[in-house]
C-alpha cells in the first residue's frame, strides 16, 4: 500500500454512498496492502503464496457496507475529508473489510459451506491444494486447519492495516475501544450462533428460540455491520457524544434490517446474485429469525414437517422448495419483511431526530441513503 494509492481516493458522493468509485477505491487500498503482504510471506517461504492469492480474490467482491459506514460516519462528524485526511480514512475503513472477510472464512468452515461469492470457499480451496500437491493425510482436515489459520491471518492483517493507515494518534486512540468492542461482539455472536444451532429444536421453548435468534442478529451482524463501523468513523472525525449515541440506535436498527434481508436471501434469493447455492441456509440448519418465527407460528403438522427437513445437508432442490413453501405458509416470510421495514424506519427516524448542529448535511444524506441501499437489495 503506497501513499499515492491512498491519497487518490474516490470522489465521495453523499447521494450515492456505495458508488462504484468508492468501492473501487477501497479495493485499491486492500490490493496495495495485500501485495505488500505477499512480499512478507514470500520472504518466509514461497509455499505461502496461496494465502496471498486467496486473500486477493476474496476481497475483490463484496458490498463494502462496513467501509462505507466508517467513511460516512466520519463525514457525519467532520464533513467530507480533505486530500490529507482521505487516505488515512480509507485505510481505516478498508481494515474493516479485512475483519469481515476473516469472519467469512471462519463462518464457512463452521457451516461447511462450499461457495463464497461465487467461488469455492477457502477450506474447499485448501482441500483442492492438498490434492493437487499430492500431500498426505485427510484433505478435509488439512483444508479446515488451513482455512482457520488463513482467517486468523486476515484478522491480524486487519489490525495491521488500521495501525498503518496514517491516522493521527489521537484519532486512533478515540476509535480503538470501538474497534476492540466490535471484534469481541462479532466473535461472541458467532459463538451464540453455533450454540443455537447445536440445541435440538424440539427441546427449545419457541419464544426463547426467537429471543436467541434476535440476540445473534444484534451481536453477530447488526453491531459489526453498521453500528460499530459508523461509530468508529464518527470517533475518527471527532464526533460528539450525541452523534455517537444516535449512531448506536441507527446502526443497530439498520444492522438488524440488513441481516434479516440476508436471512431472506439465504432462503429465497437468486443464487446467481447471492453467490451461494439456493437453500444453503436451510441445509446448514441456520437458526435465523425467519426460521424461529416459522416454527413458532406453524401448525403442529407443518412444524413437524419443517423440523424433519430443516438442517439436512442432503436436501435436494425439490425438498428445499418444499421447505420454502412450508416457511412461507406460516406467515414468517411476511413477518420478517415487516420487521425489515420497521427497522429501516427506526434507523431513519433516529437519524432525522438528531439536530443539525450535531451532524453534517452530507453525513445525514449519506446515512439516510445507505439505510435504503442496505435493506432494499437482491444480494
Amino acid at each position: 500500500m503506497t501513499t499515492s494509492q491512498l491519497d487518490a481516493g474516490p470522489a465521495l458522493d453523499p447521494a450515492d454512498p456505495l458508488a462504484a468509485g468508492f468501492r473501487d477505491a477501497v479495493a485499491d487500498v486492500l490490493d496495495g496492502f495485500l501485495d505488500g503482504q505477499r512480499d512478507v510471506l514470500a520472504a518466509i517461504d514461497p509455499s505461502l503464496a496461496p494465502l496471498h492469492e486467496q486473500a486477493r480474490a476474496l476481497v475483490a467482491g463484496g458490498k463494502r457496507v462496513r467501509p462505507a459506514g466508517c467513511v460516512w460516519g466520519y463525514v457525519a462528524a467532520a464533513g467530507l475529508p480533505g486530500a490529507d485526511d482521505r487516505g488515512p480514512l480509507l485505510g481505516a475503513a478498508a481494515s474493516l473489510d479485512l475483519l469481515h472477510v476473516s469472519a467469512l472464512v471462519h463462518d464457512d468452515v463452521m457451516d461447511g459451506s462450499d461457495l463464497r461469492r461465487g467461488r469455492p470457499s477457502a477450506h474447499r480451496q485448501f482441500e483442492q491444494l492438498h490434492d493437487d500437491h499430492g500431500l498426505i493425510g485427510d484433505p478435509e482436515v488439512f483444508g479446515r486447519a488451513a482455512a482457520i489459520l488463513y482467517g486468523d491471518l486476515l484478522l491480524i492483517w486487519s489490525s495491521e492495516l488500521l495501525h498503518r493507515s496514517g491516522l493521527p494518534p489521537a484519532a486512533l486512540a478515540r476509535a480503538l475501544p470501538l474497534v476492540e468492542a466490535m471484534r469481541t461482539e462479532v466473535t461472541a455472536g458467532q459463538y451464540l450462533d453455533i450454540l443455537a444451532q447445536s440445541r435440538p429444536v424440539t427441546e427449545q421453548d419457541l419464544a426463547t428460540a426467537i429471543e436467541a435468534a434476535e440476540r445473534v442478529v444484534e451481536y453477530k451482524s447488526a453491531r459489526y455491520t453498521i453500528r460499530r463501523p459508523c461509530q468508529i468513523g464518527a470517533s475518527l472525525g471527532g464526533g460528539s457524544e450525541s452523534l455517537i449515541t444516535m449512531l448506536a440506535e441507527y446502526g443497530s436498527a439498520l444492522g438488524r434490517a440488513f441481516q434479516l434481508r440476508d436471512d431472506l436471501l439465504g432462503v429465497y434469493g437468486d443464487e446467481q446474485l447471492t453467490g451461494k447455492p439456493a437453500g444453503d441456509d436451510l441445509r446448514e440448519g441456520k437458526r435465523t429469525v425467519l426460521v424461529a418465527h416459522a416454527l413458532a407460528a406453524a401448525e403442529p403438522v407443518a412444524r413437524k414437517a419443517i423440523r424433519d427437513l430443516f438442517g439436512r445437508p442432503d436436501l435436494d432442490r425439490e425438498q428445499v422448495d418444499r421447505l420454502r413453501t412450508l416457511i412461507t405458509g406460516t406467515g414468517a416470510r411476511d413477518q420478517v419483511e415487516s420487521m425489515i421495514e420497521s427497522s429501516h424506519a427506526d434507523a431513519r427516524a433516529a437519524l432525522a431526530a438528531l439536530p443539525g448542529s450535531e451532524i453534517t448535511d452530507e453525513g445525514r444524506l449519506a446515512l439516510d441513503t445507505l439505510a435504503t441501499l442496505a435493506t432494499h437489495r437482491t444480494h
